[in-house]
């Protein structure tokens, strides 16, 4: 039998497993609700958000006509008519290849670098790194368009116009990147490992290349993504800096489609701007995590 303290006085432990397992219930099934209401409202905003590119891509092979009439999610059977009326006027696919050129060259300069400008700016002291790291921080809100004139005749003296030097070159030299990337190895990578890489006989190069790449990867893709894509829609630059229709970019012929015989054609011009959009697509789709990654872990500070 019990004693009367044991049966007056139950065991803390017992005590809340009985009276808090009904709260615990009601606690959990309101999470659950929510959860599916965020899940419910997330997939519905992912969905609106798709509609302006399924509408796109599903106008690409409609005809003109058919567009007209209105927007349905079957696909048409002009997607070759409309290739072919978009072709006879530009070549997109050379202008996909510029693109691509300046892009990627832009992308893979721009990582490497602002992650050695971060990285000296992060663990090395030198004489006017602080005046430095703020004129950086001044630049990152002038907007480019008001050196554009200047840049011109910069470009010209140079010898360079109707290339794409001043397309790739001047753009390695980012601001917010660098600034980014410092942040993120400031909170990634602790000055005792470049010490002891130091102690180990590891020249300075070395340990950049074999200490601080590694940990700055996810940070350095999430920014190349951001680099890719801003390259990639860069409109007003090449604009002015290329003459030949062989050198024009993508946005530049998707321009002069628009005041061409091509825009009558709703359907070619659908055409023109899906090819044009699907790397970015294609981008975020297979790169978006490290976005998510490199946030997350630049947001925390040990």
């Amino acid at each position: 039998m019990l004693e009367r303290s044991e049966i007056n006085n139950p065991a803390p432990g017992k005590l809340s497993n009985t009276s808090l397992l009904p709260d615990e219930i009601k606690i959990k099934k309101r999470r659950s609700i929510v959860k599916g209401i965020i899940y419910i409202l997330l997939t519905l905003l992912a969905i609106v958000c798709f509609i302006p590119f399924l509408m796109m891509l599903v106008n690409a092979t409609r005809s003109n006509d058919a567009i007209l009439t209105g927007f349905t999610l079957v696909p048409g059977s002009s997607l070759i008519e409309n290739y072919h009326t978009m072709m006879d006027y530009v070549n997109i696919w050379n202008g996909f290849k510029n693109s691509l050129i300046i892009s990627v060259s832009v992308t893979v300069l721009t990582g490497y670098f602002s992650a050695l400008t971060a990285y000296g700016f992060a663990f090395y002291k030198f004489k006017g790194k602080n005046f430095l790291f703020v004129f950086m921080l001044v630049m990152m809100m002038v907007p480019g368009q008001l050196g554009l004139i200047g840049f011109y005749e910069l470009s010209k003296t140079l010898g360079i116009l109707d290339t794409f030097i001043p397309l790739i070159v001047p753009a390695v030299a980012s601001p917010f990147v660098v600034f980014f990337l410092r942040q993120y190895i400031q909170t990634t990578l602790h000055p005792s490992l470049i010490e002891a890489a130091r102690i180990d006989g590891a020249s300075e190069w070395k340990i950049f290349h074999t200490v601080a790449i590694p940990i700055m990867m996810p940070a350095i893709a999430t920014m190349s993504i951001f680099t890719f894509i801003g390259s990639w829609n860069n409109y007003i630059m090449p604009l002015v800096i290329l003459f030949s229709p062989e050198k024009y970019t993508l946005p530049v012929l998707m321009g002069f489609l628009k005041g061409s015989q091509v825009a009558q054609n709703l359907g070619s011009m659908y055409l023109g701007i899906a090819i044009s959009v699907v790397p970015i697509m294609i981008a975020f789709l297979f790169l978006s995590k490290y976005i998510v990654n490199s946030i997350s872990a630049g947001a925390i500070k040990e």
